[in-house]
């Protein structure tokens, strides 16, 4: 069910939202209807993403990697000796 609303445009603002509906065959109020349903469905979406993430944070990441080697064997130079 759709429900109609008031906003309080400036004139100027207002007469450029006509001339950009008019340009794109709509009307100013489908302009703004699609917009909001734009904005909405983007927060929402962002929100999903947002909750999704924090729910693989709260498990650890496998980072590889296995013994640290010490420092001479990192620095061993058979070959050179």
């Amino acid at each position: 069910m759709k429900q109609n609303i008031t906003l309080a445009l400036d004139k100027q603002l207002l007469g450029k939202a006509r001339a950009l509906a008019a340009q794109r065959r709509t009307s100013v109020s489908a302009l703004l209807a699609d917009e909001l349903k734009r904005m909405v469905e983007e927060e929402a979406s962002y929100e999903q993403a947002k909750l999704k993430a924090l729910e693989h944070l709260k498990s650890p990441f496998a980072l590889g990697g296995g013994e640290v080697p010490n420092r001479e064997s990192l620095h061993d130079r058979t070959g050179l000796r």
